[in-house]
């Protein structure tokens, strides 16, 4: 059409539209003056925008600024209330929901037991409905909806092509939530999300190449180049707990299996499948609590344990000198092939090792590897999932409110 060649008027009123909106997402309640310094336009062109834009219902003025002689200048913002987003972490503890503001804002955070977790649909509805009465916010006004989940989704069809922990999550599910919630609908994997919300708030802040490496329930790793999440042909780029290392058996037979089936155990300490070989075997949870009771510390979990080493080096320094080892392992193997320049440790297992373990493993690393990345503890402040979700969610709607033209 037309209207949507490059350089035409109404092309040029949405563009700038856009970036109005996104200057005060970021930067709070301006100015007009404000808004035409950071984005270049004129004062005429910045107060159409803000007009146009306070039809839409998506800015107002929300106070005023002192200058110098003359009237106190109107500061504009975006109006929370033009549209919310949900996001979901769903494991086989609890659903996680919450419900966010266009701003950013998240208005309500419940968790859920996982009661009908053979019922995705429900299960889902059950916690966004509760999230949405926290919140007070009418299930009909969600813009979009972002759910994260372990396992592996397929990058095709979006759809979860299987996960140890939820094996009700299947193909098919996708298409009964969006048709169950009437909204746009994402299922994502749960440690990529922790990475996205990672570069937007955590120890990879704007990073271009990074990898995340998540020690929790289970483990897994999220790889970002260049920007942009690599899920792989499949979906099972970062498995990496599948990886052969020194000291494991090999996980022969695991792909696409169940917690009963060959290559699994359970685990006894966070009540989750365990792989019985290659590197998930050596830095899963039944591996490190063992390895921390041979050095004495007998904390009944593998974050407790981790955690009282890290507290006492006197105590812990030799645990955590061959946990860095074990997870040295995995870390090169990903430096080598990706040179990401950067690994994050994230999960309750990463944040419990904290900088005494993040530095071994720098050093270890940097010695056995051509290239030495930094290691880092998250930075992420809450459960990263969620944050991630919610970010991902709040990145679709305002794509879909803030780009769309004010004009039939």
């Amino acid at each position: 059409m037309a209207a949507n060649r490059p350089g035409t008027p109404r092309l040029l009123r949405e563009l700038n539209d856009r970036a109005a909106l996104d200057l005060l997402v970021g930067q709070g309640p301006l100015t007009r003056a404000q808004i035409g310094e950071h984005t270049g336009l004129s004062k005429v062109t910045a107060s159409q925008l803000l007009s146009r834009l306070e039809d839409r219902g998506l800015v107002a003025v929300v106070g005023s600024q002192a200058g110098g002689r003359g009237p106190n200048a109107a500061l504009y913002a975006v109006v929370p209330s033009s549209a919310y987003v949900a996001g979901l972490e769903v494991g086989p503890d609890g659903v996680t929901a919450g419900v966010a503001d266009i701003t950013g804002h998240i208005a309500a955070q419940v968790t859920v037991d996982p009661n009908g977790a053979d019922e995705p649909v429900k299960m889902v509805h059950s916690a966004v409905v509760k999230a949405c009465r926290s919140a007070k916010v009418a299930l009909s006004k969600l813009n979009a909806f972002v759910i994260g989940t372990p396992g592996v989704v397929d990058p095709r069809s979006g759809d979860v092509q299987f996960s140890f922990d939820l094996p009700a999550w299947h193909e098919g599910v996708l298409a009964a939530l969006r048709t169950d919630l009437r909204r746009p609908v994402t299922i994502e994997n749960d440690v990529n999300l922790a990475a996205i919300a990672e570069r937007a708030y955590g120890a990879a802040r704007d990073a271009e190449d990074f990898a995340l490496m998540w020690f929790d329930r289970g483990m897994g790793m999220s790889v970002t180049l260049g920007g942009r999440l690599h899920r792989g042909r499949s979906g099972g780029a970062g498995e990496i707990g599948y990886l052969p290392v020194p000291g494991a058996p090999l996980p022969l037979g695991a792909a696409r299996r169940g917690p009963a089936d060959e290559g699994v155990t359970e685990s006894t300490s966070w009540g989750i499948p365990t792989l019985a070989g290659g590197y998930g075997a050596l830095v899963g949870a039944d591996g490190v609590r063992a390895l921390a009771h041979e050095h004495g510390i007998t904390e009944p979990t593998a974050v407790e344990c981790v955690r009282a080493a890290a507290a006492d080096e006197d105590r812990g320094g030799a645990f955590l000198d061959d946990l860095a080892r074990r997870i040295s392992y995995g870390v090169t193997s990903v430096n080598i092939v990706l040179d990401p320049g950067l690994v994050v440790l994230s999960g309750s297992l990463g944040r419990a090792g904290g900088e005494p373990l993040a530095t071994r493993i720098e050093e270890i690393v940097g010695r056995i590897s051509p290239t030495r990345p930094t290691v880092a503890v998250t930075e992420v402040e809450g459960n990263p999932v969620l944050r991630g979700a919610l970010h991902a969610a709040l990145e679709r709607a305002r794509d879909d409110v803030f780009s769309a033209s004010g004009e039939s």
